[in-house]
């Protein structure tokens, strides 16, 4: 006589279980999406979200129009001016001027400030200038390669800022003299090139230095 097998009926725990195990088999695992596919999917729902009502206004488009314009441009300053440039300072010590440095242009203006304050115009003056020579770098305007000297900086900044050549080229006149000279820095030197710095911070440079220039001048 044949002894049929009786099925095995589990409880709810133990059925519970056999289901975990079961998917937690490879093919089970590989098959879930992942954080891409659901961020993915979450994307083109919401453009999916955009099409327009019907009738025959213009207005249920625009949402999809400006989506598509935003993309494209995206694209283009992509293929136009490559990824991002970076910040090169951020973390680092800069050689600035025969010297390391690893504060920001911010940090270098408050320093400044702090010197005008005491009417210590000489180390007002060269902070300032070391302020204005870091907020270029950190624009990436240019780079701040060892060995660069503050006529160096001048030249090259006017490059970028060529109606301001005449003052950057007075302001490292300025900053050798109370630097490397011993000459005694004055107000007005501090506010000249505070002022210049201000001014430059401002504007836009006509081109920025390519990120492979590493000469130092």
């Amino acid at each position: 006589m044949t002894i049929l097998a009786v099925p095995v009926v589990p409880d709810a725990p133990e059925a519970q279980r056999w289901l975990q195990e079961e998917l937690a088999k490879p093919p089970y695992v590989a098959a879930r999406p992942t954080w891409f596919d659901t961020l993915s999917q979450a994307f083109f729902d919401w453009l999916g979200s955009l099409t327009a009502p019907g009738g025959s206004g213009w207005g249920g488009w625009i949402p999809a129009i400006v989506v598509a314009l935003v993309l494209a441009a995206a694209l283009a300053a992509w293929l136009i001016y490559g990824p991002p440039r970076r910040n090169r300072r951020a973390g680092t010590a800069v050689q600035m001027f025969g010297a390391d440095d690893r504060r920001s242009a911010d940090d270098m203006r408050r320093a400044a400030q702090s010197a005008a304050r005491a009417e210590n115009w000489s180390l007002a003056s060269e902070e300032i200038f070391r302020a204005l020579a870091a907020d270029l770098s950190e624009r990436t305007v240019l780079t701040l390669t060892p060995g660069t000297t503050a006529h160096g900086f001048a030249e090259r900044a006017s490059a970028a800022f060529p109606a301001a050549g005449p003052r950057l080229r007075a302001a490292a006149d300025v900053f050798d003299r109370v630097r490397y000279l011993g000459v005694a820095g004055a107000d007005v030197d501090f506010q000249t090139l505070a002022a210049l710095e201000s001014d430059l911070r401002q504007q836009t440079p006509i081109r920025l230095e390519p990120l492979s220039r590493g000469v130092a001048s």
